[in-house]
């Protein structure tokens, strides 16, 4: 007699889900972090400029 056995094959669907959705989630923040590395200079000197512009004149009476 012939038993055949059968062995289920498991479903890794959910797994490759994950890994594309970290992968996913990494990239973007890289991208974020990325972005605020170059805007830095820039965002320096709109601080500057506003700490500059922001003058108070005392008027005398």
């Amino acid at each position: 007699m012939n038993e055949q056995v059968e062995v289920a094959e498991k479903d890794h669907f959910v797994l490759y889900m994950v890994l594309a959705t970290v992968a996913l989630v990494g990239a973007i923040l890289a991208v974020k972090l990325n972005e605020n590395d170059k805007f830095e200079p820039i965002k320096q000197q709109l601080n500057q400029e506003n700490q500059q512009m922001n003058i108070r004149i005392i008027k005398e009476y």
